[in-house]
């Protein structure tokens, strides 16, 4: 029950039809007898920096849960970031202190990788294909990078952005070999859609599936379905891979000590949780 003294956690991005955390956040609240909610909140990016102004000056607000297509611009509002942040180029979280200044941080990379491992996938010394350089696509391939892979291929469809990210990752990790240009498949340990393709049924494929290896493991960021056509068709050559709502299971428990809510299990989340697709 939403009261006058429940603390807010917006939840903004657009569109916000695919939004799955506040069908985690809120039910684990009740269970432990916490007044807070999450509430999704839908801003255009024409609108995000006067929304913003505004949405941080709520009184009952705690903070702010930052997806597509905001990652990236939120950066530039927050008066302190984190390392993470400065790598990855994007902050999905902001958390407003007591003396009314913003605090950024970065999930999406650290909920990816201890989703891949919990799965049993080794990612030291592995070779790794992520499409995609924007917020979560950056934030990924840093957590990547600090998880010792081997090698790092990156491709987006705005080159520039791909270049920027490598730029980045060489200098914070000098021996990783990085390179850009291409999102061919093959030959790859871990492949990544970190690009929304797969939000619609028509969507184009993120990677030309014949040239995935069947020994490939294929991550996807994309929620608005547990299964994209990306993952059935990995599924159906036998490929392991996981559903874009593991990274957001695997997060939550930073998020939750972020905002100075303790913390939880992937597992007690999901005991708890009523996502639909």
């Amino acid at each position: 029950m939403i009261s006058g003294k429940t603390t807010l956690i917006a939840h903004i991005g657009f569109p916000t039809e695919s939004f799955k955390a506040p069908m985690i956040y809120n039910p684990w609240f009740d269970s432990k007898g916490i007044d807070a909610c999450v509430v999704p909140m839908g801003v255009r990016p024409e609108d995000f920096v006067s929304s913003m102004a505004a949405i941080m000056r709520l009184s009952n607000l705690r903070g702010a849960l930052i997806t597509m297509p905001h990652k990236v611009s939120t950066v530039a509002l927050m008066d302190e970031v984190t390392p993470a942040v400065q790598i990855a180029g994007a902050c999905n979280a902001v958390l407003r202190r007591e003396d009314g200044s913003l605090l950024g941080d970065q999930f999406d990379g650290e909920g990816f990788v201890r989703g891949v491992l919990r799965k049993g996938r080794q990612l030291d010394g592995a070779s790794v294909l992520v499409s995609g350089a924007g917020g979560v696509g950056s934030a990924i391939a840093a957590s990547l990078a600090a998880a010792g892979v081997g090698e790092l291929a990156l491709f987006d469809a705005r080159p520039d952005s791909a270049e920027a990210l490598a730029q980045r990752l060489r200098t914070h990790y000098p021996k990783l070999r990085v390179r850009t240009g291409s999102n061919d498949p093959q030959g790859f340990d871990v492949i990544v859609n970190a690009t929304p393709l797969g939000m619609k049924e028509d969507d184009p494929l993120p990677f030309d599936v014949s040239r995935i290896p069947s020994t490939a493991f294929v991550g996807e960021v994309v929620m608005k379905s547990e299964f994209t056509p990306l993952l059935r068709a990995a599924r159906d050559k036998g490929c392991g891979f996981q559903v874009g709502t593991d990274m957001l299971f695997e997060m939550i428990p930073a998020y939750l000590e972020f905002f100075g809510f303790g913390s939880a299990t992937a597992e007690e989340l999901r005991a708890t949780a009523t996502i639909a697709y």
